[in-house]
């Protein structure tokens, strides 16, 4: 068993080692802040602190994790001999030239979003205010990378120790904005559709394909569940998520009415196949109760407990948003990620526990971030489907590199083929067999 010797086991210290040890690297490992046990310890060992204590692997660290405030920090990004580094550290005898266990809690905790910062018009944080799309590195997973690099420390100072790590992952999911385009919309819904692509758009093909979908002579474009099982059967190693807003209609929330038998039905079909989540309705964030009532709606569709969690439009503010969930009893949520960029916006590529950085202590409540969406590459990025495959590419690559998760969002409605979205199937299946 991995020993590590701190010179005090903070809430923020014992997290990070949690983190790094249990969930990135596998390891078992106990901490000692006793010094004279530390150094007669026969087997592998680090120290973490301000002094060497003996030729065992020694972390320099930094003030961070053993504060409590949250203040402004002078991380100090560098890219040296290729990997970027936080915190950097100085010193003769050392074994890192920056400290992995401050830069790791950083990024994780996402301490910079409990800064004051700039937002965008849906309350959320704005990618170019993160230190990793200031320095350059958000397309990389630094997390995951220094905990490889410890544990590559670790196993060249002790050749016979060795770490399990991580696994290669791919996680897909997808998010039921609208499960239908035309179709089990009612009467007034869809009365007001036609008329807004007679009168607005001033779109008779759109009408008359409405009409064409409404007769039952052509499937509606927004139906592309059997496919996405389909392609789901050709990757039968991945997992794959289905996140349904049940919310009540709204402007930005227009699902089908989740007493709509065909809805229920749906909904009841994919669990059969796949994992479902709740996917939180706009309001949420200002309505936590509104969470409450969408989930009850979802458990009485699916008769079991709801377990995992994405926000529409992917409205996450720490550590409110959070706290909604765990109060619901979520086990993991999915949203931590960008929607208008692609990259990794903690750093990392698996699943980890939340801390709230605010009330100073870790939560059962699971983080699984995405690293792209397909909306991002073609609404956002104004990317071609070719070039979103190269960022899929990309992406997966450096996930591969450190044996993470690839974790992706798609949605059923950017895979119809229609408005914009021509050729992004053959995206949607290239990607799938990269990711494999």
């Amino acid at each position: 068993m991995l020993l590590i010797h701190v010179p005090k086991l903070t809430n923020r210290l014992g997290y990070t080692l949690n983190v790094v040890f249990h969930h990135l690297l596998h390891a078992d490992y106990s901490i000692t802040t006793d010094e004279q046990y530390y150094l007669h310890y026969g087997d592998a060992k680090l120290s973490y602190g301000h002094k060497r204590l003996d030729d065992s692997l020694f972390i320099k660290c930094h003030p961070l994790l053993f504060e409590t405030s949250i203040e402004e920090q002078e991380a100090g990004a560098e890219c040296r001999d290729g990997q970027w580094i936080l915190f950097p550290v100085y010193g003769r005898n050392i074994d890192f030239d920056f400290d992995p266990l401050a830069a790791t809690f950083f990024m994780v905790t996402r301490y910079e979003e409990y800064l004051p910062h700039r937002e965008d018009i849906h309350g959320r944080f704005l990618p170019e205010e993160s230190l990793a799309a200031q320095a350059g590195f958000l397309e990389e997973p630094v997390v995951d990378q220094w905990a490889r690099m410890i544990a590559g420390k670790i196993q060249e100072r002790y050749p016979g120790y060795s770490l399990p790590g991580q696994s290669y992952r791919f996680v897909q999911t997808v998010d039921i904005d609208a499960a239908w385009s035309y179709l089990h919309k009612g009467l007034f819904r869809s009365v007001v559709g036609m008329l807004r692509d007679l009168i607005s758009r001033r779109d008779p093909a759109e009408v008359a394909r409405r009409i064409r979908v409404l007769a039952h002579r052509e499937t509606d474009p927004f139906d592309t569940f059997e496919y996405i099982l389909e392609q789901y059967r050709k990757v039968p190693e991945s997992a794959l998520f289905f996140f349904v807003l049940l919310a009540d209609y709204g402007d930005y929330d227009k699902p089908a009415s989740y007493l709509n038998p065909h809805f229920r039905q749906l909904i009841q079909h994919l669990d059969d196949y796949a994992k479902i989540g709740i996917h939180p309705g706009y309001n949420t964030l200002e309505l936590p109760l509104k969470a409450a009532a969408e989930i009850k709606r979802l458990e009485d569709i699916i008769h079991r407990p709801i377990v995992y969690n994405r926000f529409h439009f992917l409205r996450l503010k720490l550590p409110r948003s959070y706290r909604i969930l765990q109060h619901a009893a979520m086990r993991c949520d999915y949203s931590m990620g960008y929607p208008d960029t692609v990259g990794f916006r903690a750093g990392i590529s698996g699943s980890y526990p939340f801390y709230d950085l605010e009330r100073d202590h870790e939560t059962e409540l699971l983080i699984q971030p995405f690293s792209i969406m397909d909306t991002t590459l073609q609404k956002y990025m104004r990317l071609s489907p070719e070039e979103g495959l190269q960022t899929y590419r990309r992406i997966i690559d450096a996930v591969r590199a450190v044996d993470g998760t690839f974790c992706c969002i798609i949605h059923n409605q950017n895979l119809s083929e229609v408005d914009g979205w021509e050729g992004w199937r053959n995206t949607y299946e290239q990607m799938l067999e990269y990711a494999r």
